[in-house]
């Protein structure tokens, strides 16, 4: 449609021309007018009397503002629209560390979605995918960003009223950028860089003006989190043992000051401190104990309370006021489950999204943000944190949501039906898994990847219809294929891996069960469904490519190329294996001569309600991966 606006539109047309495509409207003379008001207060939308109107106090409430006007004016009725944002800020971070580093298109595509939304803070998580002049080894081969492309994105979000923030790493969860031997001097573990040492904080100030400088925003999130060995390494061997809370403290200090001569404002993650001060290590530590005079030495930082996993109220209201004891005003991240397997959690991510942040309106805590990490390779396609994005945007200006109401606001803000997305929730959510798939049950991916003739998930799954559950989405994933403009390549995937798994599934079980009651009749039948799963592996890997790299460098894809390959190659030895058997049954295929045993190990929590979970490496096999 043609629309014209009118008033102060001073800084909202370079934004206003992004957003036109998407939103399919032109600017035009001879458009529906509608008057623009930058004033104070809540957002305003109306049509009255053949003229529109958008009242809006920051620049991000406008982008929502035009998009909510348009929904309005489409159902062709007069309307009046008045919401109350309830967070100052409110955005994603984005994982560019798990091998998925989004091109300068893809992160723009997700900040064009982020503004009708009305998101506005995009922090980038490189943990070393940025360009670090004195280290050519820093991210090498990594997909990491040139100063330009991040200076690029930085402008495009600006012009749509978010701010982006640089989400790095200064202690802890550097293995990738420490396992190059420029950094031995200053490496504590494989992970952690070495507290107290002059090299380290050469280092430090090298990486933090590298990864600042092509950013406008001052802000900076140093990360500092999950550091478990902390100064039981090196630190150890060349200091002797020193109270974990003191050397928290010092290394933070350093970094502060270092970030503050450079005149930036930092944050960083707050487990340590929460994880020191619990006997068992444990950051939700309903007894942990942070001594007063540590909490005197702690510099002035922002601290983000990040929590994915809990779903009851009262434990986010005495963790966040827990936090107060450390800071005046703390950010929430929560998350948005993208990091399951090779499917979104929607049921994790919604009910523990619901409770965090109704705490976070009781409280007043003023920043709130949603990870969207990319675990174990990257899997999950970024789409798909689209419907987590619009419900924390919705609760961003509403107190309560309505699945109604998220429903009609998302499939405006993604031209996509909340429904199509949902069917992505039953890949993990089968039979045998709870409602909500609160213990994160990933049987999409360890069917996928785990091997037919050992089958370690077998003996989970037994009993339970999983080929039949897959089966019946590929027809509702071919039709949300047809349907969802510009979702095309990722309901493609999911149905071709829909296909895969209808059939994978319980195949392990059936070649099994025929094997030892030397059944070749039904061994042949097995290995007429192997023959298939040839021939569409290679149809799911194509497809998941395509999807990769339409908003993702390359760089990272040959992770998920050698596991399809993997896969393929273990295929064809099971049907080399199998055909072996058929021509001399006296033979043994010693892997199914094997009892299959439940999977009693990491991720198990031997509770009913998941089928277990797991990474690549504990899936495909039980022998020696990589050491």
């Amino acid at each position: 449609m043609k629309i014209k606006l009118i008033g102060n539109t001073s800084g909202l047309l370079a934004g206003v021309n992004y957003l036109s495509e998407d939103l399919n409207f032109t600017i035009a003379n001879d458009g529906y007018p509608i008057l623009v008001v930058n004033r104070p207060g809540p957002i305003e939308i109306k049509v009255s009397n053949g003229q529109g109107g958008i009242f809006f106090e920051k620049k991000i409430h406008f982008y929502r503002a035009l998009g909510l006007w348009l929904e309005y004016f489409k159902k062709g009725k007069e309307f009046h629209v008045v919401e109350h944002p309830q967070f100052e800020t409110s955005g994603v971070m984005i994982d560019a560390s798990r091998n998925a580093v989004l091109t300068t298109d893809g992160l723009k595509m997700l900040l064009r979605k982020m503004a009708v939304m009305g998101l506005n803070l995009a922090m980038l998580y490189t943990e070393d995918t940025y360009e670090v002049p004195e280290y050519p080894y820093f991210g090498y081969m990594r997909g990491r960003y040139s100063e330009k492309e991040i200076e690029t994105c930085d402008d495009y979000a600006d012009k749509l009223g978010i701010e982006m923030v640089p989400c790095i790493q200064t202690l802890a969860h550097l293995r990738e950028a420490l396992k190059w031997n420029y950094s031995n001097e200053f490496r504590d573990t494989e992970d952690i860089l070495l507290v107290g040492e002059p090299k380290t904080y050469e280092f430090l100030r090298n990486i933090i003006k590298a990864a600042t400088k092509p950013y406008r925003t001052n802000r900076i999130h140093i990360g500092m989190d999950e550091a478990h060995q902390l100064g039981l390494g090196n630190y150890l061997k060349k200091n002797g043992y020193h109270n974990r809370f003191e050397i928290m403290n010092q290394h933070l200090k350093e970094v502060v000051q270092i970030t503050k001569e450079l005149g930036l404002k930092p944050m960083i993650w707050s487990d340590m401190y929460f994880r020191l001060g619990s006997k068992s290590g444990d950051y939700y530590d309903k007894d942990a104990t942070i001594p007063e005079e540590i909490i005197k030495e702690i510099p002035d930082v922002q601290m983000v309370y990040w929590d994915y996993y809990h779903t009851e109220e009262d434990h986010y209201e005495r963790m966040l006021t827990m936090h107060k004891l450390l800071v005046d005003e703390p950010v929430f991240a929560g998350g948005l489950w993208t990091w399951n397997g090779i499917a979104p959690n929607y049921g994790k991510a919604f009910r523990t999204t619901e409770a965090a942040l109704k705490i976070n309106k009781k409280l007043g805590i003023k920043e709130v943000f949603a990870t969207i990490w990319g675990d174990n390779g990257a899997e999950t396609p970024i789409q798909t944190a689209l419907l987590g994005m619009q419900l924390y945007a919705e609760h961003t200006y509403h107190q309560e949501v309505s699945l109604e109401h998220l429903s009609e606001r998302f499939e405006f803000c993604t031209d996509c039906p909340l429904e199509h997305f949902l069917l992505l929730n039953k890949f993990d959510e089968t039979p045998g898994v709870m409602k909500d798939n609160l213990f994160e049950s990933n049987p999409s991916k360890f069917l996928l990847w785990q091997d037919i003739l050992i089958g370690l998930y077998d003996k989970n799954i037994e009993g339970f219809p999983m080929g039949q559950h897959y089966k019946k989405l590929i027809q509702p994933l071919h039709d949300a294929q047809k349907n969802s403009r510009g979702m095309n390549l990722l309901f493609h995937f999911y149905e071709e891996l829909a296909r895969v798994l209808s059939v994978k599934a319980e195949l392990g079980i059936e070649l099994k069960t025929a094997y030892d009651k030397a059944d070749q009749e039904a061994v042949h039948t097995c290995l007429g469904k192997i023959a298939f799963l040839k021939q569409n592996v290679e149809k799911l890997r194509l497809a998941h490519k395509k999807l990769w790299f339409s908003t993702n460098k390359p760089f990272g894809w040959e992770v998920l190329d050698i596991r399809y390959g993997g896969l393929l190659t273990r295929i064809c030895t099971a049907e080399e294996r199998i055909q072996e058997w058929l021509h001399d049954p006296s033979t043994k295929v010693e892997e199914l001569e094997e009892a299959r045993l439940f999977y009693d190990g990491i991720y198990n929590f031997g509770e009913e309600g998941t089928l277990g979970r797991n990474l690549y490496h504990r899936i495909v096999t039980v022998g020696v991966f990589s050491d």
